[in-house]
């Protein structure tokens, strides 16, 4: 499987949670796609980023490691209203490639059919009845099999490391968490 991981971003995603992971992986030497619904992305405070790619550029042929889905309300709505984003993701869980998503992003999941019925996730608050098929947990980061949900910008570092660990391995992890200062 390619090391590689997609990061999805549209108007209106939660740029603190795109960032973190995408540094986080980067600094772990993994490298990271960041796919974009336009050229420039304004995210949910304003910041803009310009992706790597446009998400219409991302053939569902490309093998990721992980396909890592970003929160912010507008964003979300944006990924889950975007036919090519779900075709993404179907082709990843084929692949049994990991599909993460942090903050409002796991409804995504739940929407598109990714989850497994009854299997553990999280959320932020707000959309945890969007959640309620399945077991609903409030931790930092809940894993299911290949699916990675976590809570939202608080948890960012927490869910960032947790993929690095799950494609990297622990010494990785732990490398990040030290370069970061993390304690």
């Amino acid at each position: 499987m390619e090391e590689r991981v997609l990061v999805p971003v549209a108007h209106g995603t939660e740029e603190a949670e795109a960032v973190v992971v995408i540094d986080l992986l980067r600094r772990a030497g993994i490298p990271v796609v960041v796919a974009g619904e336009s050229p420039l992305v304004v995210c949910s405070r304003g910041v803009r980023i310009v992706p790597d790619v446009l998400l219409e550029e991302v053939s569902e042929e490309e093998p990721f490691a992980a396909i890592v889905l970003p929160g912010g309300m507008r964003g979300t709505e944006a990924l889950a209203r975007n036919e090519h984003v779900r075709r993404l993701l179907q082709a990843q869980k084929q692949r049994h490639g990991y599909i993460a998503a942090i903050c409002a992003a796991p409804t995504i999941l739940a929407q598109h059919r990714l989850l497994e019925p009854e299997a553990p996730v999280t959320s932020h608050p707000s959309v945890a009845p969007q959640l309620s098929a399945y077991l609903y947990r409030t931790e930092p980061v809940v894993i299911a099999g290949r699916i990675v949900t976590s809570r939202g910008v608080g948890t960012a570092i927490a869910f960032a490391l947790e993929l690095v660990r799950l494609l990297r391995g622990e010494e990785a992890a732990a490398e990040v968490a030290r370069q970061i200062v993390l304690s």
